[in-house]
């Protein structure tokens, strides 16, 4: 076969797989057998062998699995990928409702859903084909992870039909179907290793793994839901279902549209029954706004859309004895009781612990030590106990008395006015607190030293080699080589052994010395700074651009920020004004750890807005409502969620609320159109 001829039948297979795959993973309408299907894919990776320039990377080959991935690159959303704001009661539906008919008025069709219970993922296509697959994140970034995504069957890496714009975004959901995560769990417990604990954990575990090639043996599928973006060649949400549908992608067949309250409560009420018969996990429903154009009027808060809401389904509960309480010290210092149970099945699990989260929790419930209790999975994941079975309490138990020092190095507890935690304020002598830390700097999303992680950490710790962060850069090989430890593993109970050989070693000193590179907002979130997570460091670096200004920042400087109050200004002011907390700093400076923002990552065009806040709102003719914020903090402005006092201007598009236009006259916020915003940058 010469390559003209290699061409054609590599097309001509493809076309006729991808069509298999849409009937078998899609309409669940196979039209060939299995063993036909098999014969079909073994001869087209026997021709790309053969002919590997003639590889396409939307081929459905793609779906075994691709090469191994290290890294899964951080990737900002092109649109921010907010969750939604949930219910558990009717009344709380009603109130939506309300809210909407007060901004739209009579005449809205909503659309009600399941709520599919997986990893959310957002999915790129250009000129039709599949180019990017990226998880939520903290909704402004997730995690590049196309190429495990890629192997999911269900998902077309070349789309059907025609009509689909030249490049657009549809989200959805990765899940694990009952039947593969029950495969995988008999798999698993066969090799001797713990099962997943559910299909979501399932399904997210596996959506990271490394290998593509493994991925694919997980049989994850997926249900997609949303379109984002004000460019679409529809009018309604349903009509993009439907669109998107036919374009190849694995739509629910039980979306419909409602016209009544009736109707809406009608399908809760359907499926909080009818979950169970299905063939996968949903924990609850969603109910959206039909028409595109009423979305884009009803708009936004800061971390969820106003047309949409989510339905919770009460979670389930199940009885059993506690038997004992537990204490953890966490990396900052607080203490989470947890309670040791008698053995349940619940929600498809057999639980042993639960949460009772703090001192309060604990006295208000009364529980005591040889109660019936009740458990349920907090939003069907965390089991926690909710209440106590009074009629079968022993007449001779008595409260639990929440400990008073520390479990681990017997400092006093603390508590701040206004928490609801105790706290070992030992931080630089309690080991949980020292090694914990010691694990958030080095993981992923802070300084990425991965070569240190299964259980390294802890081996450098118990041989006094390091005691904070800075320690790190201080270390040699000759420090590591021979270091081991055997311990017992966590998932099967054998004993295991970790030794520091001289591939090993340099695999960690070359970890540590990539870790001189990452950037400022990394570095800072890895600091550690209590409630200083990804975003706040994030907004925190953009705006100081260096930790010596962030340090010398005042407390009315700190809460200026975006979304920085004054319980982090405080925590803020409290770190930096700790001495050994400076000496840290002193010696990463020395090592050669970056302390200031790379103001080309900024992508600043002009500081013609700076020091200016906007509050933007409404329909825009030319531009949405992304593309003017974006477009305020390239010119050094900032974005703000609600009008107050300190609001500098409130940008007016078409329909905007009445409720807005009035608070800014009320409050003197001046009220700019799109012209007035183009001459001010």
């Amino acid at each position: 076969m010469d390559t003209t001829q290699a061409k054609e039948r590599i097309a001509a297979l493809s076309d006729d797989i991808r069509r298999h795959n849409y009937n078998y993973y899609v309409l669940s309408r196979p039209t060939i057998v299995d063993y036909e299907f098999d014969m079909l894919l073994e001869e087209l990776i026997s021709l790309e062998k053969e002919f590997p320039e003639l590889v396409d990377s939307d081929s459905p080959t793609q779906h075994v699995g691709g090469e191994i991935t290290k890294e899964f690159r951080q990737v900002q959303h092109k649109y921010p990928m907010l969750s939604l704001g949930n219910t558990y009661s009717e009344a709380e539906i009603g109130d939506f409702e309300e809210r909407v008919h007060k901004i739209i008025g009579d005449g809205v069709e909503y659309v009600c859903e399941l709520k599919f219970d997986g990893v959310a993922i957002g999915l790129t296509y250009i000129h039709g084909r599949l180019t990017q697959a990226v998880t939520r994140g903290d909704g402004q970034y997730g995690d590049d992870v196309t190429s495990n995504v890629k192997t999911i069957r269900s998902i077309p890496l070349k789309l059907h039909g025609t009509g689909y714009p030249e490049e657009f975004e549809i989200r959805g959901e990765i899940i694990l179907p009952h039947a593969s995560f029950e495969k995988m769990n008999i798999q698993r417990m066969e090799d001797g290793d713990e099962p997943f604990a559910n299909p979501r954990n399932a399904a997210s575990g596996s959506l990271k793994m490394q290998d593509p090639a493994e991925v694919a043996k997980r049989n994850l599928d997926g249900f997609f839901y949303y379109l984002p973006g004000n460019t679409l060649p529809f009018k309604t949400h349903y009509e993009c279902l439907l669109a998107a549908r036919s374009w190849g992608f694995k739509i629910s067949e039980f979306a419909v549209r409602c016209n009544t309250s009736s109707d809406i409560f009608d399908y809760l009420n359907t499926w909080d029954k009818a979950r169970h018969e299905l063939p996968f996990d949903i924990d609850g429903i969603v109910i959206k706004v039909n028409d595109l154009r009423q979305q884009e009027i009803l708009g936004f808060t800061a971390k969820s859309p106003r047309w949409a809401i989510s339905y919770k389904f009460k979670a389930e509960q199940a009885a059993t004895k506690l038997l004992s309480v537990a204490y953890q010290v966490g990396r900052t210092g607080a203490i989470t009781p947890v309670a040791n149970l008698h053995p349940v099945q619940l929600a498809g699990t057999v639980v042993k612990r639960a949460s009772l989260h703090n001192a309060d929790i604990i006295a208000a419930l009364d529980v005591r030590i040889g109660d019936m209790v009740f458990v349920e999975k907090g939003g069907e994941i965390i089991p926690k106990i909710i209440g106590v079975d009074m009629e079968k309490r022993s007449a001779d138990s008595s409260p639990v008395l929440f400990i008073s020092n520390c479990p681990e190095c017997d400092t006093p507890l603390v508590r701040s006015d206004g928490e609801s935690a105790w706290y070992c304020p030992n931080g630089n002598g309690c080991p949980p607190q020292i090694k914990g830390k010691l694990e958030h700097f080095i993981s992923r999303k802070a300084m990425n030293i991965d070569s240190l992680g299964e259980g390294k950490i802890e081996i450098l710790f118990d041989n006094g080699l390091v005691r904070t962060c800075a320690d790190l850069y201080d270390l040699r090989s000759d420090h590591l080589i021979g270091l081991e430890k055997t311990y017992e593993s966590n998932d099967d109970k054998k004993e295991k052994k970790i030794s520091f050989r001289e591939k090993t070693v340099a695999n960690i000193m070359n970890g540590i010395e990539a870790s001189k590179k990452v950037s400022f907002d990394r570095v800072l979130y890895a600091l550690g700074i209590r409630f200083v997570g990804e975003t706040v460091a994030r907004k925190l670096t953009t705006h100081f651009l260096s930790l010596e200004a962030l340090q010398a920042a005042s407390f009315t400087d700190l809460i200026e920020v975006e979304e920085i109050g004054e319980k982090i200004a405080r925590s803020i002011l409290d770190w930096f004004s700790d001495p050994k907390n400076l000496e840290i700093i002193a010696r990463l400076r020395i090592a050669g750890i970056h302390f200031e923002m790379d103001e080309s990552l900024l992508a600043r065009l002009s500081d013609n807005l700076s020091g200016k806040s906007f509050v933007v709102s409404g329909v825009f003719e030319d531009f949405s409502r992304d593309e003017l914020k974006k477009t305020i903090e390239a010119h050094g402005g900032k974005n703000v969620g609600s009008i107050s006092a300190k609001t500098s201007y409130l940008l007016a598009g078409e329909n905007m609320g009445p409720e807005k236009r009035k608070k800014a006259e009320k409050l003197g916020v001046a009220i700019i159109s799109v012209d007035d915003f183009l001459r001010m940058i």
